[in-house]
């Protein structure tokens, strides 16, 4: 399948991505608001020749947040323009930056919605994260002459497999990118075997490990749990859960109450849909349970706080003594297991984690990865380290030095694209 047959197949599908839409609009209303910008209609007026930075979901919303910040601070004189496609990575990026940066979400990958996208941005860079490629906004950059870099770029064996089916259309639009700063060797492989030019693809590493956590936010979570009375209870997080990962932490947390009756469950579904879902299923399992956006304040007798805010990930992670990331029970791929370790938690996982190979290698060699199946051995891990402040630590300084071991990718990025900025 080469481009034009790709861009013909895109357009028979429009009825189906507009039912698409309107079902996830159905599910979470944001969905149903400013559905013109994904077809390049009633965009901003933006201001040109500036940096854009594509971010698909809240994932890399997260993930490109530092690279913006440092984008920001060395280039005060260009504009930085962010899009995304989804109403909680718009929401992240908006909270994170407000007025400081351009965003609009990009339009969907049809030659007549990139053009005018592209013309009314002219931007001097375009910098796509991790693994959203899209072939016909990658050829408007190229044939305007803008550098196009793919960012933190992952490719698993499995992705590479699906891509090589599709040579025709992934080979020329991979020719077509200026820089592919990916995170392992092994990646890099894949990328040139897929037709990636050899003297664009370099290894970086993940900033994913550049993560860096305000000193203030550990003190925040730390009043706020002593005003809930919850200093010597047992706290637990599993996040960015989703729909079949609730049932399993809930008879996790049932098995743990029985032993800890003091026990307090955070548990933060990964997409806002689900929020009321997880209130009304824990609920109905019999837990008392509190929803975290009425400000309402934990109790002796709360037994499951429920996360349903947005951009407080970080902090909820905070407030617990062990972490559990969730998509990872489930064939998801898993989420990302370095903001828990950042802050000092032993981590819990699902063995589903093939978005984070290398990642979830490096913590579990080191010893920070508790990887567990189904509720009996969470339940059990869960267990184990509360009964053991001792490997809890252990395992949670495991964690911090493998973080700080792999720091330094965001400088060997921002090298990179530095040299684009320079010939554009």
């Amino acid at each position: 399948m080469n481009r034009p047959l790709y861009t013909l197949i895109l357009h028979l599908a429009l009825p189906f991505i507009f039912l698409r839409l309107a079902w996830r609009a159905w599910r979470a209303p944001a969905y149903g608001q400013r559905i013109g910008e994904r077809f390049a209609v009633g965009l901003p007026a933006f201001c040109r020749g500036g940096i854009w930075i594509h971010a698909v979901s809240l994932g890399e919303s997260i993930a490109a947040a530092p690279l913006i910040r440092e984008l920001l601070a060395g280039h005060p004189e260009l504009p930085i323009t962010v899009t995304c496609m989804t109403p909680t990575g718009s929401e992240r990026i908006q909270t994170l930056f407000g007025d400081r940066i351009q965003h609009c979400y990009l339009p969907y990958d049809l030659p007549w919605a990139c053009a005018p996208f592209i013309e009314r941005l002219q931007p001097r860079l375009a910098v796509i994260m991790e693994t959203e490629l899209w072939p016909n906004h990658i050829h408007a950059c190229h044939k305007r002459g803008i550098p196009v870099a793919l960012a933190n770029a992952r490719l698993s064996e499995r992705s590479a497999r699906g891509y090589a089916r599709f040579a025709r259309l992934t080979a020329p639009m991979l020719g077509e990118l200026d820089l592919i700063a990916v995170q392992t060797a092994a990646e890099a492989e894949r990328f040139r075997r897929l037709g990636a030019r050899s003297d664009c693809v370099e290894v970086t590493g993940s900033i994913k490990f550049d993560l860096s956590v305000d000193a203030a936010l550990p003190r925040s979570a730390a009043e706020l749990r002593a005003s809930w009375g919850a200093q010597q209870r047992p706290v637990w997080i599993a996040a960015s859960t989703h729909l079949g990962e609730d049932e399993v932490v809930l008879a996790a947390h049932r098995q743990l109450l029985a032993e800890r009756p003091d026990a307090l469950l955070i548990l933060v579904p990964r997409h806002p849909e689900r929020f009321e879902q997880a209130v009304e299923s824990s609920r109905r399992e019999g837990f008392a349970t509190l929803r975290r956006s009425t400000g309402e304040a934990v109790t002796a007798d709360t037994q499951v706080l429920v996360g349903d805010t947005l951009g407080e990930l970080l902090f909820l992670y905070a407030l617990a003594d062990l972490a559990f990331v969730g998509g990872s029970l489930i064939a998801n791929g898993g989420h990302n297991l370095l903001e828990p370790a950042a802050l000092g938690k032993p981590l819990l996982t699902g063995p589903h984690l093939f978005n984070f190979l290398e990642i979830a290698a490096q913590l579990r060699g080191a010893g920070d990865l508790l990887e567990v199946e189904d509720a009996a051995q969470l339940h059990a891990g869960l267990r184990l380290l509360f009964a053991d402040p001792a490997e809890a630590a252990r395992r949670a300084d495991a964690g911090l030095g493998v973080l700080r071991a792999n720091q330094g990718a965001l400088a060997r990025l921002l090298a990179g694209l530095e040299r684009l900025l320079a010939r554009a």
